[in-house]
């Protein structure tokens, strides 16, 4: 028998960071009982849980907010090009503040599962608390990059220093000094920690699987006259991300590598280095589908890592032989130099695999590492991970994890929807642009499509929403043919899952440009939502 003492709202939305705080302002300005779930005890999102030493973005401030709201926007002041994550922290907490978000967000909340009612139509929600309540629709703001993934080492249980995974920081200062620390792990979260431990802790050492192509961040602090500027560029500005390939203004170079001279090359190369952040990414236009284009960029952050760090050994295990950008582009600051530090030991764990986590430290085939702190910088779970956390079931009780065969099947609409699944919404999911555009222009325009699409069904008193298989199958053919003409597929890296011992090795994010894929949605939504399957029903329990 059904429990119909069951809290009912219009929507549930999953987490508090910058997708899911924007989601809750859309619906609730238009009207929606909408309640955000949200397992920290504040807003944020990854920013909330990202708090390790060195913790930065690495799209610029003036970039990285929402353009929803000129006010805001004029409000707020950056104080860098690369803003630190307490002050992004900030920022979503002011937002928070400023729209009077919080009645509506319940936080140490974490949702367990998602079962569609075929009975009653709508969404029902298990809640950790042991609650439950209905939903007409479920939405999931919780991110490409929430599901920590902390390898099963072997003796980790054992270990009787401190550890702690990058992407569950302590909210309390870690105190490194006089310390032997050692930390696993050289993507983005490690890159940007191990310079900021080596000036505190006694000894570092760095176990690295795999070197990475870092570019310097160049961070700096912004005058007033940049402030000013800006905001009064802002409708200028907010249209240039709006309308662009990757959420940003930068314009990308419209040669190829291979039609300029080597000296010029290096030339362009050299400016764009100085020059910091994503400028040497936007260098050439082919540096991700042309292989010999590719190798020239390669070559020349190669020469900048030995030129920068002394010892011709350590230099060596710090050059990547992969091709460049089909791993996260990481931006650092004074990431090599480290290295040159007497109290920096580089480990590499290909040459000696690291065996077990022992009491005292890390043991490796070749040597034993006393340590008294263990840092995890191992990423994430991406793009699937975070959905898979919770046990989503469709239309027959289908698990979105069998549907998806575990990572082997994804199939999207737009990266927004999955067929089975009616009233459900991924904000940034898999087959969206997602993580390869600047997060929060992608997040306002999904947000704003789903609360747009939310609406009409309202107003044509439609119930329920699903997505057809062949539109589904379609857009899935079509994301993985873009991805085939780039280098990306030929890469082994989170957007690849390659990271995830076992995971099924797919391309999830959608790389025909950001541009054409805001037309795309906007043509499906005047065509009465192409591709979709609406649905009236005749009566309502």
């Amino acid at each position: 028998m059904k429990n119909h003492s069951i809290k009912e709202v219009d929507a549930v939305v999953l987490g508090a960071g910058f997708a899911g705080l924007y989601m809750l302002y859309q619906l609730r300005s238009k009207g929606f009982s909408t309640v955000v779930y949200e397992a920290g005890d504040g807003v944020g999102g990854v920013w909330y849980w990202n708090r390790y030493p060195g913790a930065r973005c690495d799209v610029e401030s003036i970039y990285y907010n929402y353009t929803f709201s000129k006010e805001l926007y004029e409000e707020w002041n950056w104080t860098s090009r690369f803003p630190e994550q307490e002050e992004i922290l900030n920022y979503l907490n002011y937002v928070a503040d400023r729209f009077e978000l919080r009645k509506d967000i319940q936080f140490n909340i974490r949702v367990n599962a998602a079962h569609f009612d075929e009975e009653r139509s709508k969404w029902l929600i298990y809640l950790n608390n042991g609650s439950q309540v209905y939903a007409k629709y479920f939405i999931t703001g919780i991110g490409c990059l929430s599901a920590a993934n902390i390898p099963n080492m072997k003796g980790l249980n054992q270990f009787k220093g401190k550890w702690y995974h990058t992407g569950h920081w302590p909210h309390k200062k870690v105190d490194f000094t006089g310390k032997r620390v050692g930390i696993i792990g050289t993507g983005s979260s490690g890159i940007q920690a191990i310079p900021v431990l080596a000036k505190e802790a006694k000894h570092l050492t760095v176990f690295q699987r795999t070197p990475q192509y870092t570019i310097p961040a160049r961070n700096h602090f912004y005058d007033e006259e940049f402030i000013r500027s800006t905001k009064e560029n802002f409708e200028t500005l907010k249209q240039a991300m709006r309308n662009s390939v990757a959420g940003s203004p930068h314009q990308q170079n419209d040669r190829s590598a291979m039609e300029d001279s080597e000296s010029k090359q290096q030339q362009v190369f050299e400016d764009a280095w100085a020059e910091g952040g994503f400028a040497f990414a936007m260098s050439y236009n082919d540096l991700l589908t042309n292989e010999q284009s590719n190798e020239k960029a390669a070559d020349f952050i190669r020469s900048k890592i030995r030129e920068i760090v002394k010892d011709p050994k350590v230099a060596e295990r710090l050059s990547p032989k992969y091709m460049y950008g089909t791993k996260r582009q990481v931006l650092d600051t004074d990431y090599f130099e480290t290295y040159n530090r007497d109290n920096v030991l580089l480990v590499d764990v290909k040459e000696s695999p690291i065996d077990e986590i022992t009491e005292t430290g890390v043991k490796t085939a070749d040597d034993q590492y006393e340590l008294d702190i263990l840092i995890f910088a191992t990423g994430y779970d991406g793009m699937t991970g975070p959905l898979f956390k919770i046990d989503i079931k469709g239309r027959g009780g289908i698990a979105l994890k069998d549907k998806w065969e575990n990572g082997a099947s994804v199939r999207t609409y737009l990266g927004l929807t999955t067929a089975g699944f009616p009233n459900l919404f991924m904000i940034t999911g898999p087959e969206s642009p997602s993580v390869l555009v600047n997060m929060p222009i992608a997040i306002e325009q999904h947000v704003e499509w789903i609360a747009n699409c939310i609406e009409y069904l309202r107003e044509h008193d439609i119930d329920l929403m699903d997505t057809n298989v062949q539109a589904e199958e379609e857009w899935s053919k079509h994301c993985r043919e873009v991805a085939n003409t780039t280098l990306y597929v030929k890469g082994d890296s989170w957007y690849t899952g390659a990271n995830i011992a076992g995971k099924h090795r797919s391309f999830l994010i959608y790389l025909g440009g950001f541009d054409y894929y805001t037309k795309r949605c906007i043509e499906i939504a005047q065509n009465n939502f192409e591709g979709f399957t609406l649905q009236k029903l005749k009566t309502m329990s």
